[in-house]
């Protein structure tokens, strides 16, 4: 009797190790490229496709993006964003000096890693740091069945004026389900994060993603006449919680992972 006490007791304790394990949230570096010139976009493709992303694969960071906004052709700035997932803020630290002792990685990115001073592969880089929502504590891969040059992904970012509002929001995603209503009308989201370093704090960020453009046109209107939506967002605790928004409509590039 008590050998199937300790039994149950043992089993449960590791079924409480492996729940947690699995709401452990992830933490996302969102790498924004700018550049201007065709030359440039040229040498950001080659880097990502045939050194970076089959570096850090080896490294153990899977699901990596790599997206440019629609329209990004006609734009003086133009923008490619990488988004890299990971479990920690460790082994995050720890990937540019796992791959850069690689020689694999080093020849096949020569051209950016060595590039000249009269030719630099971009303009700027900014970097942004988020933790995943607790309610959505890993990545999804969508579930889309059009060709990949078919698909939108739409990322947001939506502002607060102070870090308490901005914390309201994130509320508002969690504790008043609009986590969960995005799932249930098949958003197809990718990650939500609160950004916990960046030029535009405080702020959170998410990506879903569509067949087309259509599909994801039809799918916010959906959203938008969804009672349980009009429901949430006429709550007094979550009026004004967002100061200013922005929506970069992207398609992946043929070497991102998703």
């Amino acid at each position: 009797m008590f050998q199937k006490a300790m039994l149950l007791i043992i089993t449960l304790l590791s079924a409480t190790v492996w729940l947690n394990a699995q709401q452990k949230q992830e933490f996302y570096e969102i790498k924004i490229y700018h550049f201007s010139s065709r030359e440039q976009e040229d040498i950001l493709d080659r880097y990502y496709e045939n050194a970076f992303i089959p570096a850090a694969h080896r490294a153990g960071i899977k699901n990596i993006g790599a997206f440019k906004p629609v329209g990004n052709d006609t734009v003086t700035d133009k923008r490619l964003f990488i988004i890299l997932p990971f479990s920690s803020t460790n082994q995050m630290m720890q990937l540019s000096s796992q791959i850069e002792k690689n020689a694999d990685y080093i020849k096949a990115g020569q051209d950016y890693i060595n590039a000249p001073y009269s030719a630099p592969p971009y303009t700027r880089i900014e970097t942004v740091l988020l933790k995943a929502f607790k309610t959505a504590p890993v990545m999804q891969l969508p579930l889309l069945q059009s060709a990949k040059a078919e698909h939108i992904y739409e990322l947001r970012n939506y502002e607060g004026h102070t870090e308490k509002i901005s914390q309201n929001k994130i509320h508002m995603f969690n504790e008043g389900r609009e986590v969960p209503l995005f799932k249930r009308l098949n958003f197809n989201a990718v990650f939500y994060g609160e950004v916990i370093a960046g030029s535009r704090m405080p702020n959170l960020m998410y990506m879903t993603s569509f067949e087309n453009m259509q599909d994801r046109d039809a799918h916010w209107e959906t959203f938008r006449a969804d009672s349980e939506w009009k429901s949430l967002s006429a709550r007094q605790e979550y009026q004004k919680n967002v100061s200013r928004s922005e929506i970069i409509l992207m398609k992946a590039a043929p070497y991102s992972d998703y």
